[in-house]
């Protein structure tokens, strides 16, 4: 029986390194990639059964790289390994199509018991994050302010607004998405009026207090 093709994103080489030799055991690693762009570019190239990725990756998030990634191929596992402990992401994550949802401070024996559970067609939640934590969360003031700022947002605005707030100029942004510069400048005007912002340091702010932006090594 062949065993399941697994396709890992994070931007930390050690991170790769290590889930690396987790997953060997009992999958074959099709391949390690460090942004979320690429990642994208890689599924359609290898077509992995599962995909563990991270939240906060360059270029472009996993949440929005695993929305990209379940529109081409809906069949295809997404398991996010992350620090990201709000409630906020991890209904995001599911809603956006995740399988199963871990913390990087989790036990490693953990990582092979979700895919497991995964791969069977079923949902994985670490304990770390209960249920009962979660559905509290929900009903605060707090969650529902990312979440509705986040769907206020079409995709390709997201996408604009994270390589803004890597510090990416026009150019470059437009080079990377494979539009016009017109095009960029576009979005970027509509995100200052829909956010009620005036500069483009207001817009790199605004994406890191949104967790839009990948962690720094």
């Amino acid at each position: 029986m062949p065993r399941p093709r697994v396709l890992i994103a994070d931007d930390h080489s050690l991170m790769l390194a290590g889930l690396c030799r987790l997953v060997e055991e009992t999958c074959e690693v099709v391949g390690t990639v460090e942004d979320g762009r690429a990642l994208v570019e890689a599924v359609q190239r290898v077509e992995p059964d599962l995909i563990l990725l991270d939240i906060s990756m360059p270029l472009l998030n996993g949440i929005d790289a695993a929305r990209q990634i379940k529109k081409l191929y809906p069949s295809v596992k997404l398991i996010f390994l992350t620090m990201h402990t709000s409630p906020s992401y991890v209904t995001e994550a599911f809603h956006v199509g995740a399988s199963g949802y871990l913390l990087k401070r989790s036990a490693p024996m953990e990582l092979p018991m979700a895919i497991d559970v995964v791969l069977k067609g079923q949902h994985y939640l670490t304990p770390s994050i209960t249920k009962p934590v979660l559905s509290q969360r929900l009903e605060s003031e707090e969650a529902p302010e990312l979440k509705e700022a986040a769907v206020d947002l079409t995709p390709r605005q997201r996408e604009v607004l994270q390589l803004i707030g890597e510090g990416k100029g026009t150019k470059e942004i437009a080079a990377l998405l494979h539009v016009s510069v017109k095009t960029v400048e576009f979005h970027k005007t509509c995100l200052m009026k829909q956010l009620a912002l005036h500069k483009t340091s207001e817009l790199m702010r605004y994406a890191i207090t949104q967790g839009l932006v990948g962690e720094q090594p």
